[in-house]
């Protein structure tokens, strides 16, 4: 069985519907949080899979939590290795960073369900077409020099891009399970209240989009599960 170390940085944050395809694909999958239980170099090299979650500090926020530098420079050489690696909003962002490009404070949180505009040639990312994502996130991608965004919204020109077929960096959060609601607002009810998100709008959209949500993103990871050469998670 192949392992999946997945490297969450708030609990709540998990893997999500992500979970079942990988379960299917025959991924183990272990949990470990990026600052109390970090990965050796030899498990950022070995995992057969790294999926690095969301979480509510950023990418400059270092000095405050200095483990955040080893969690980047584990990445940047389990890139370098060309290993598959999945990122999700604050993972996505650690990605970009790690393969030289840089994250941009955005003049305002978007917080809130809204189709992306995805580019023709966005292979896996497709499935989301006329679905409506969750967006959660203060800073914006700006990828690698010769790295294309996949998909956007407006105010956030990359809301996912893809390296080789090794690595997927998504921003919005397509593994977003709509019963865990709950356990969000709770967890960044004071994020929200800065931001001024109507809760009970969030909710009312989250009942609306949540189950078409969790199909596509199903169908996303195993589209991409199914790309990955297989010399890649040996």
């Amino acid at each position: 069985m192949m392992k999946c170390l997945a490297l969450y940085h708030v609990r709540f944050e998990d893997l999500g519907v992500f979970a079942e395809p990988l379960e299917r694909a025959g991924y183990a999958i272990d949990y470990r949080h990026a600052g109390a239980a970090p990965l050796r170099l030899d498990e950022w090299s070995d995992a057969d899979l790294v999926v690095v979650l969301g979480g509510p500090i950023g990418v400059g926020d270092a000095p405050a939590y200095p483990w955040l530098g080893a969690e980047l420079a584990g990445l940047a050489h389990r890139l370098a290795l060309r290993r598959p690696t999945l990122g999700i909003c604050l993972g996505a962002q650690l990605m970009a960073v790690a393969l030289g490009g840089r994250v941009e404070r955005r003049h305002a949180m978007e917080i809130g369900w809204s189709q992306l505009d995805i580019g023709p040639d966005a292979g896996p990312l497709s499935a989301l077409r006329g679905i409506p994502v969750l967006h959660w996130h203060g800073d914006n991608i700006v990828p690698p020099d010769g790295v294309t965004s996949l998909a956007a919204t407006d105010g956030t020109p990359c809301q996912a891009f893809a390296v080789g077929s090794h690595a997927l960096a998504l921003q919005c959060h397509v593994e977003f399970p709509a019963a865990t609601l709950e356990e969000w607002l709770t967890g960044h009810a004071v994020e929200l209240a800065h931001a001024g998100i109507d809760l009970h709008a969030l909710r009312a959209a989250t009942a609306r989009h949540g189950h078409a949500l969790a199909r596509a993103g199903n169908d996303l990871l195993r589209r991409w599960l199914a790309g990955i050469q297989p010399q890649e998670t040996t």
